[in-house]
């Protein structure tokens, strides 16, 4: 980190400076347990010797009790992880089943992440979007980066990707006149960010200019300066997979060019690393970050103000604080089912591992 030369690429930067983050937390926790158990051991010694009272009885069991929350710590920061956890990520929300009532929502989901990266002091762009009629979003994609260095389980990353799935709403939709509940649904896909680096390593081939077809076109939407008076939107076409991402929020075509490449960068190498995933073991295969993104994973049930996640068994009764970015518990939940799911894993490889020797 101390070296001049590593800030030159820095895309190299970013890789060394996730995983200094990574392993500081880790010696950090590690300086913890170690100074407390050393302080413990002393106290015990005095015990022993009987040359305690009261008050250091009192803080010996402080000791222990501290220990073993320190151990505890330690054992999270190290327990198996995905490695793209410190990553940042593109996030992409769309409207589905319901209509206009699915776009409203679709844009009401995206507050509620946007208030939840605030509330972490992580940066949220927009790259991309498509309104709907009354206000809505049929469509959205959006950055959402930590502004530094993130630790093991603290990069946004490991905070949304459980996000990813069918979102189910039910209200009275603006549009309808009787009074009826309907249901809706949002689809959310959550990505880890790819870098140059990625690129370099696994998608050079992927986005060689042969493999891919770009196309300009005029903006759609309210006009403006720049905006649907110039060619200046851009469709890219990755002709290998048939992947197609389009931009036309920027007022350039060389920055919608530069957001389109983002987003097909990052979607070929979940596409990549899905292809890993899938030729792996079925105990990976099996963890809860493999969930099919199609099924539903969570209800939001306005008359009843509960949302419910259907992976864990979560529910709560505080929708409002919910949408306006209070996801603590929800996410929470699937960080521990996610933990445990690893952690059976990692039991499961050891015990194979014990009877192949």
């Amino acid at each position: 980190m101390a070296d001049p030369s590593l800030h030159e690429d820095p895309s190299r930067a970013r890789r060394v400076g996730r995983r200094y983050a990574e392993l500081e937390a880790v010696i950090e926790a590690a300086d913890r347990l170690a100074a407390t158990t050393a302080d413990l051991e002393t106290a015990l010694e005095l015990l022993e010797l009987g040359e305690g009272d009261e008050e250091l009885t009192a803080e010996t069991a402080q000791l222990e009790a501290r220990r073993e929350s320190e151990r505890e710590q330690l054992e999270e920061l190290l327990a198996p992880r995905d490695p793209d956890d410190s990553r940042d990520v593109i996030l992409e929300i769309k409207a589905g089943a319901g209509g206009e009532e699915s776009a409203l929502f679709a844009a009401e989901m995206l507050r509620m992440y946007r208030a939840y990266a605030e509330a972490n002091g992580w940066r949220v762009e927009v790259l991309t979007s498509s309104p709907s009629d009354l206000g809505g979003l049929r469509d959205v994609t959006a950055a959402i980066a930590s502004r530094g260095a993130a630790g093991p389980g603290a990069g946004v990353y490991a905070h949304l990707k459980h996000e990813a799935g069918v979102h189910r709403v039910q209200r009275v939709p603006v549009t309808e006149s009787q009074g009826r509940i309907h249901t809706s649904a949002v689809g959310v896909l959550v990505l880890p960010e790819a870098d140059e680096t990625d690129e370099s390593e696994l998608l050079a081939e992927a986005m060689a200019p042969a493999n891919l077809r770009i196309d300009v076109f005029r903006s759609s939407g309210p006009g403006g300066q720049s905006v649907n008076t110039t060619d200046s939107a851009v469709r890219i076409t990755h002709l290998p997979t048939g992947v197609v991402v389009s931009c036309q929020d920027q007022k350039s075509q060389l920055q919608n060019r530069e957001q389109a490449l983002r987003i097909l960068r990052t979607r070929l190498l979940d596409a990549r690393r899905a292809e890993q995933e899938a030729a792996s073991s079925a105990a990976r295969r099996s963890q809860v970050r493999t969930v099919d993104r199609s099924e539903r994973i969570r209800t939001y049930n306005f008359p009843e103000s509960r949302v419910a996640d259907h992976r864990t068994g979560y529910k709560a009764g505080n929708l409002a604080q919910v949408l306006a970015g209070d996801l603590d518990a929800l996410i929470a939940s699937s960080q521990e089912a996610e933990r445990a799911a690893r952690l059976a894993e990692a039991g499961a490889a050891a015990t194979d591992d014990g009877e192949d020797a």
